[in-house]
């Protein structure tokens, strides 16, 4: 009876020991999404659908990058996530400089930035009318 017990502890310990070197995840090693490539991180495109905009409209900032386990844009966007092309809205108070932060799947970073200008729209002098006497 006792070497029955003694092999099933045995077997469990075995077990624990597989499962603990198993589920220890190494941070260099993560686990990569099927359909991804290999290779570093690379941003392959960042930029805003116009060069400047008047203050109160609004544009679009867009993005693409490949092998990124994580994306962040500063000022901080909404719903902001690695994709191969993407494009989120934005309506800058005030001239902006975005800058977007990629991370790898082996830890490297990718960055790029570029600044979006904000003008004031120009009011035009009313006309002037003159009494005549």
């Amino acid at each position: 009876m006792l070497f029955r017990f003694g092999r099933v502890a045995l077997a469990l310990g075995a077990l624990a020991a597989v499962i603990g070197v198993v589920g220890v995840r190494r941070p260099d090693r993560d686990v990569r999404p099927l359909g991804t490539r290999t290779g570093p991180v690379r941003i392959t495109q960042f930029y805003a659908t116009t060069g400047a905009v008047l203050s109160g409209q609004k544009t679009r900032v867009c993005y693409g990058v490949e092998n990124a386990r994580s994306v962040r844009i500063s000022p901080e966007l909404e719903d902001v996530y690695p994709s191969p092309s993407r494009c989120v809205e934005v309506e800058p108070e005030r001239t902006t400089h975005y800058t977007i932060l990629a991370e790898g799947y082996d830890g490297a970073m990718a960055t790029r930035s570029f600044t979006l200008a904000v003008q004031t729209p120009m009011v035009a002098p009313q006309p002037v009318h003159y009494a005549e006497f």
